[in-house]
């Protein structure tokens, strides 16, 4: 069973405010109130990290094509590899609708 390290009733909130949303309309609606611009980067830049690393892409090009420090390549292959399995969750059903490639 998993357990959140993080958990409580504001994160409570959060994820239960996630799963509320329908569409892609309402999660670009909820997204530009709560987040500011460069944390909505920072986010999409890490889940294309981690697709570019799934697909066995090179730091130095998942770098240079994304702009993402190797520090933070670094973190989210150590959340791809022992981490709570949400990227690979994730990555897996966006997969099975097609919204990404696997190689």
């Amino acid at each position: 069973m998993f357990t959140p390290r993080y958990q409580n009733e504001q994160t409570d909130l959060l994820m239960k405010a996630l799963l509320a949303l329908s569409t892609t309309d309402e999660a670009y609606r909820f997204c530009e109130d709560v987040l500011t611009v460069q944390e909505l980067k920072s986010i999409t830049q890490r889940l294309e990290v981690a697709v570019m690393l799934r697909q066995k892409v090179t730091y130095q090009d998942i770098a240079h094509q994304t702009g993402a420090s190797t520090a933070t390549i670094s973190r989210v292959n150590r959340s791809l590899q022992y981490g709570a399995d949400g990227y690979q969750m994730v990555l897996d059903r966006l997969a099975a609708t097609e919204d990404i490639q696997q190689k």
